[in-house]
């Protein structure tokens, strides 16, 4: 489903290269682990492939389905089926949750050919869902995500990946500031959506994470590049010891 080659990529405004070469495949209905320590370009791997601005891709390619998607914008992306949760989601102060969700969910269903969801379907949509995630239908009527906890935050971007049903879900760093209680509902969500035609990319420091979404495969990033692969196992090993092991060895 997805396939990284060679890419190089660099900050735009400033020319520093972040990616150096990276080389990656997820395959549909796989769930592949993204690790390795700060400064490594993990975060700015997630933002390139949702089209991010910021970051310039210099050389290489991003194949999604046999297709590359340099040439797409942001907004092509997500209706191509690529959803990217933050690991620091913004507020947006005068936009009602729900309001953000209908109109999120409408546009990629206009943009696919499909018609627009009616009230009364959308209304039933969102309730199983926010169910699902332990969210109250009063929580979706503030602005999206102000005033909300770390964890409320984490649940809203899960709650939009449910109801988008994208194809490709980047989970930047979704466990960071989240208690156990709250890691579990979003970990349980994200599990929900594992089917054999979605692959999800999960991008954390912490194997904390992963004794809940359980990887089928785990890659090591440092300085802009994937230095080993493998199974869960890695990761389990990761935490016992340390990157300073798998990077002397890739040196």
């Amino acid at each position: 489903m997805l396939e990284i080659k060679n890419l190089h990529a660099r900050i735009a405004e400033d020319g520093t290269e972040i990616i150096r070469g990276l080389n990656l495949s997820v395959k549909a209905g796989e769930v592949a682990a993204i690790m390795g320590p700060n400064g490594s370009g993990k975060s700015t791997l997630s933002y390139i492939l949702a089209g991010r601005d910021d970051y310039e891709v210099t050389e290489g390619e991003i194949l999604y389905n046999g297709e590359s998607i340099l040439e797409m914008d942001p907004a092509e992306r997500a209706a191509a089926g690529i959803f990217l949760a933050f690991q620091y989601p913004l507020e947006i102060p005068g936009v009602a949750t729900m309001e953000f969700l209908k109109t999120a969910i409408n546009a990629q269903r206009k943009a696919r050919g499909e018609e627009e969801l009616k009230i009364p379907e959308m209304l039933k949509r969102v309730r199983a869902a926010a169910d699902e995630l332990d969210m109250s239908m009063d929580m979706l009527k503030r602005p999206l995500n102000v005033g909300f906890s770390g964890g409320e935050k984490k649940r809203a971007e899960i709650l939009q990946m449910k109801l988008l049903e994208p194809k490709l879900c980047v989970l930047d760093e979704t466990d960071s500031g989240l208690d156990i209680d709250a890691l579990k509902i979003v970990a349980d969500g994200v599990n929900a959506l594992r089917s054999p035609d979605r692959a999800v990319l999960v991008i954390t420091h912490y194997q904390r994470l992963l004794d809940y979404i359980v990887p089928d495969t785990v890659h090591v990033l440092y300085r802009g590049q994937v230095i080993k692969s493998g199974d869960k196992d890695l990761a389990l090993e990761l935490e016992k010891n340390g990157y300073a092991g798998v990077i002397d060895a890739a040196a």
